[in-house]
């Protein structure tokens, strides 16, 4: 508990009080934000927004891992192979956001990597990861994620090695991909207003760090001397406890840069936030094995692609017609005369309540098998 606790107030000291000093940096190195044209003309808010420092999302990449090596170390909780492989997504997505940003300040146009170039990158990060998280087996012959797809828990019945070790190893790497490649993009489209995505965030992720540490106090370690109750309800997990340190640590992370984040935004977290966060999810959906719950308790992230997506669907079938003034689903809001403060707290709102809702049915689900 002393590792968690420390990792999470230091992650949050060090974004709270030191972003002043990396924002000083930023506009010395020029890094301010780039609007988008289309948005100037129907959200002609946005036009005071340009020039705003931006790739935030170094300072809560730092602070976190900053955080979580110190509270590795007070705490007498060496690093994990789990606790790195979230390190190595939120990195390594972060990274692929940031060449993207640096992209568009530099030319000072809005678009940056093209799409399919972001998505190589992104596949170039999870792959590895997929590989890694399938190997290095503890004492209890536990590895980081499993070939199976799941809920709460492993489901016996959707294993990808019943295909055979070749096929298995393909299908497993595409549906850790997957999951990959969508929460990043995902929180990238969400990331729109200021403090929408970070706050979410913090309640996203900290739902996982709860459920981390639930399966830390549920594990399956000794199963040899566990009742046949108590084995039907406890979690393979390999780690859960260094999960719940570095969650918990990317949280604190995220308050201290909301602080500066929230509307009037003083930074904003950029790509390199935005996908670092998306990064983490999908690293922590697929490590404490309940990537389809993810969908629940990070549901606030799918509201915006998949109006996005909606949007497309009937312009096409209708030849024409918008079902949105304008997507995301937050701009068209603002297209409805709603204020940028109005739709973020709501937005803080729904993303808390879908995720207690998640951490709700993760421990229903306990209660029925024990």
């Amino acid at each position: 508990m002393r590792s968690l606790l420390t990792a999470a107030a230091i992650s949050l000291a060090f974004t709270l009080f030191l972003t002043p000093v990396f924002l000083r940096l930023f506009r010395k190195w020029g890094w301010g934000q780039v609007i988008r044209t289309p948005e100037d003309i129907r959200n002609p808010n946005h036009q005071t927004k340009r020039g705003t420092p931006t790739m935030g999302g170094t300072i809560f990449i730092v602070g976190t891992i900053v955080g979580y090596l110190v509270g590795c170390y007070v705490g007498n909780n060496p690093p994990t192979i789990s606790g790195l492989l979230v390190i190595w997504m939120m990195v390594g997505l972060g990274a692929v956001g940031f060449i993207d940003d640096y992209m568009k300040v530099r030319q000072q146009k809005f678009m940056g990597l093209s799409g399919w170039r972001k998505v190589a990158g992104q596949v170039a990060v999870t792959v590895p990861f997929g590989i890694v998280a399938l190997n290095f087996p503890n004492q209890f012959d536990q590895t980081p994620a499993s070939p199976y797809i799941s809920v709460f828990r492993d489901v016996p019945a959707l294993g990808f090695m019943t295909l055979g070790l070749i096929a298995g190893w393909i299908l497993y790497l595409a549906w850790v991909t997957f999951i990959g490649v969508a929460f990043s993009n995902s929180t990238n489209v969400t990331d729109g207003l200021d403090g929408m995505a970070a706050g979410a965030a913090i309640f996203v992720v900290g739902a996982y760090s709860l459920i981390a540490f639930w399966q830390f106090n549920q594990a399956c370690w000794g199963s040899d001397a566990l009742s046949a109750a108590a084995k039907a309800a406890c979690y393979p997990t390999r780690d859960p406890f260094d999960l719940a340190i570095i969650s918990a640590s990317f949280v604190g992370a995220l308050v201290g840069f909301l602080w500066w984040n929230a509307p009037k935004a003083k930074v904003f977290m950029g790509d390199v936030g935005s996908m670092a966060i998306g990064g983490v999810i999908a690293a922590m959906a697929i490590l404490t094995r309940t990537e389809l719950l993810a969908v629940l308790v990070a549901g606030v992230f799918i509201i915006g692609p998949g109006s996005v997506i909606l949007q497309r669907l009937y312009f096409k079938i209708t030849r024409g017609k918008r079902l949105f003034l304008m997507s995301p689903f937050h701009h068209h809001l603002e297209l409805r005369g709603w204020s940028e403060v109005t739709i973020v707290v709501r937005m803080w709102i729904i993303a808390g309540l879908l995720a207690v809702s998640g951490v709700g049915f993760f421990y229903v689900e306990w209660l029925s098998r024990t």
